[in-house]
This record gives structure tokens, C-alpha cells and sequence, in this order.
């Protein structure tokens, strides 16, 4: 559990930097000129950009039995990236942050996740990844908690926030060095990388299908933010409802992976996309913003329930010299469903009002459910 207990210490302190500034950017963006439609194109450019570079980075980590270096890369590049954003003055250097940030975590995702793999047994890998996520997302707490007291003493000084977040970035770099590599635990490969529909498992390609279908009603979490933003919150109480879901998140995250070790991964997806359905008709629905803090806080539920065990149910069908580009290709399907999610998203609020891109997740969530229920 040593590594599993190192990448979830780096993770916490990487997503300490990344939510200081992640829930700030619409509303900081709003100031800068743009609208939810650019905030849409945003997001959808910058984790297509992360998603489709994973398939790439795990199909490396396999072929030069390599996890670590390649790790390490991304989380600096992720670091540099939030300079950039720093230094932004436009929406268009805020662009340009977002997708040399979502670059490094492109290039770290799939080698960190197929070492976790690497270091622990199938029988308690639900638990390491929901140890992992439990991390990550205490991080991420830790973030937005700072994010709130930086700009309320500071109120609207949002380049201060994203100066002191590359302190704990530069920290997670560092530790990540800690880190053990075994290669004896990556099997050589022999073969070069297929790309083949054809050739992945029928299991794996059944469950990518649904994961694409689910992900087309996926947009950002920055519109969730936007929603209570419209509602009348505050900047200060926007981030104090991003907070709210970042701590159930992180306190259900090593349950919920210990209850997939127990009952399976499939049991938990199901019921896990059905509760996005709701959650989500929620956010389309709700007739008073007082109702936000119970969604906020059940949307943590849903995430802790899917996140890490998703990891884990690719990890338990992957052949294991296919680990780290099966994991990637996997967040690569992800990703190609974002863009149109998140510019669709804007669109739909643009045009048919905010209720609209939360009508169509709910109803890609529920019919998520049913596809992983009745297919795989």
C-alpha cells in the first residue's frame, strides 16, 4: 500500500492547487467577458485534450514498462500550466492554462492508475482506488476551503489564488519522486498496440459503448457552478457549495471502493449512473436555491460511487500487458464524448434556458444505468 498511499498524498496535494483555482474559473471568466457558451468550449477543448492523450501515455507506459517518469511529467506540466493561468488576462490565457494543465493530466492519468494497479492485489483494489480518491478529493476540500479565504480577504483578487496554488503543485511534483516502480510487475509486451475495435475484449468494448452514451451528458462541473452562481449565490458561497460536494466526495470515496471489493464493480455503476439521473433532474428541477446544498451534496455520492471504481472494473478486465493502455483508452472514450457534452451543454442553456443541458444528463444517466444493467 506504500505507493497507493504516495500517489494519493501527491494527488492531495495537486488537487489542494487544482481546486484553489477549478471553481473560480467561471465566475472568473464572467468577469473576463465570457459567457457560458465560451466557458462550454473551455472545458470541453481542455479535458478532450487530457482524455485523448491517456490512450497515447498508457500505450507508452506498456511499452517501456515505465509508470513513474511519465508520471512525473504530467504533474509538472499540469504545474506550468497553472502559471499560465496566473499570468492570463483574456479568456483566451485562460485557454491556453486549461490545455497545458489538462496536457499533464493527459500524460500522467493512465501510468499513475496502472501503478496503483501494479501495487496492490484484484481482491483489495476497489479499496486502493477509493483510498486514492478519498486523497484526491480531500485535496480538493483542502483547495476550495483556501480558494473561500484567499478571496474573502482578498474579495475579487483571483490572480493571488492562482499564485499561491503553485506552491502545493510544486510540492506534489517533489514527492511524487518517493514513488517505487516495479518492472517486474509489468509484463512485456511483444506486440505493438491495436487499435482495433475488433480486438478488445467483448466485455471492455460493451462497457466503453455505455461510458461514451453516459459521458454525452456529462458536461463540465463548471455549469453546476454557474447554476447556483444564476441562482443568486455569491462568488465566496458558490465555492462553500463546491466544498459541500468536495467533502461528501472525499467521505464516501474508501467506502464506496471497499463495497465494490464486496458486492462488484457492476452492481455499483448501475446504481451509481441511476443516482446521477436524479441528481441531475435535480439541478434541472429545484424551485428554491436553499435546495442547492442538498444536491451539491448527494452530486458527492454519485462521484464517490462511479470515479474510482470505474478504475477499478478496467483494471479487473484488462489484460495485465494491456493495463495502462486499456485504462487510457478508456478515458480516451471519455474524452471524445466531453467536447460535445460541454459545448452542447452551453448551447442548450443559451438557447432552451439552464434547465435544459441537466434534462439531457439525467435522461443519459438513467439510460446509462439500464445499458450497464441489461449488456455487460
Amino acid at each position: 500500500m506504500f505507493n497507493v498511499l504516495v500517489l494519493g498524498l501527491v494527488s492531495f496535494l495537486t488537487d489542494v492547487s487544482s481546486e484553489m483555482i477549478y471553481p473560480l474559473l467561471p465566475l472568473y471568466l464572467t468577469r473576463l467577458g465570457a459567457g457560458p457558451a465560451i466557458i462550454g468550449l473551455i472545458e470541453g477543448m481542455a479535458e478532450s485534450i487530457a482524455s485523448l492523450l491517456k490512450v497515447f501515455s498508457g500505450y507508452f507506459s506498456d511499452r517501456l514498462r515505465r509508470r513513474k517518469a511519465l508520471a512525473i511529467l504530467g504533474y509538472a506540466s499540469s504545474t506550468v500550466g497553472k502559471f499560465l493561468l496566473y499570468l492570463s488576462t483574456s479568456w483566451l490565457w485562460v485557454l491556453g492554462g486549461r490545455l497545458v494543465d489538462r496536457f499533464g493530466k493527459g500524460v500522467r492519468t493512465a501510468p499513475r492508475d496502472a501503478l496503483i494497479a501494479d501495487s496492490i492485489d484484484e481482491s483489495r483494489r476497489g479499496r486502493a482506488y477509493g483510498l486514492h480518491r478519498a486523497l484526491d478529493t480531500a485535496g480538493a476540500v483542502v483547495g476550495v476551503f483556501l480558494a473561500y479565504l484567499f478571496l474573502t480577504a482578498r474579495r475579487g483578487d483571483y490572480t493571488t489564488v492562482f499564485f499561491y496554488s503553485l506552491i502545493p503543485a510544486a510540492l506534489g511534483v517533489g514527492l511524487l519522486s518517493l514513488a517505487k516502480e516495479r518492472r517486474d510487475k509489468i509484463p512485456e509486451r511483444k506486440e505493438g498496440l491495436s487499435l482495433s475495435w475488433r480486438a478488445l475484449p467483448a466485455r471492455l468494448k460493451a462497457f466503453l459503448v455505455v461510458i461514451f452514451l453516459f459521458t454525452l451528458g456529462c458536461s463540465s462541473d463548471q455549469f453546476l457552478l454557474l447554476r447556483a452562481k444564476y441562482a443568486g449565490f455569491s462568488d465566496t458561497t458558490v465555492l462553500l457549495l463546491y466544498l459541500v460536494y468536495n467533502l461528501v466526495y472525499a467521505l464516501s470515496s474508501y467506502p464506496a471502493g471497499r463495497l465494490s471489493d464486496r458486492i462488484g464493480r457492476k452492481a455499483l455503476l448501475v446504481a451509481g449512473y441511476a443516482f446521477y439521473g436524479l441528481v441531475y433532474l435535480g439541478f434541472a428541477l429545484f424551485s428554491q436555491p436553499i435546495q442547492l446544498w442538498a444536491l451539491f451534496a448527494i452530486y458527492g455520492f454519485y462521484i464517490a460511487s462511479t470515479h474510482g471504481v470505474e478504475k477499478a472494473f478496467i483494471a479487473d478486465i484488462a489484460p495485465e500487458e494491456l493495463r495502462a493502455t486499456l485504462m487510457g483508452l478508456h478515458a480516451t472514450i471519455v474524452g471524445i464524448g466531453l467536447l460535445p457534452a460541454s459545448s452542447l451543454a452551453g448551447l442548450l442553456w443559451r438557447v432552451f434556458g439552464a434547465p435544459a443541458p441537466f434534462l439531457l444528463g439525467s435522461g443519459l444517466g438513467f439510460l446509462a444505468a439500464l445499458g450497464l444493467w441489461l449488456v455487460i
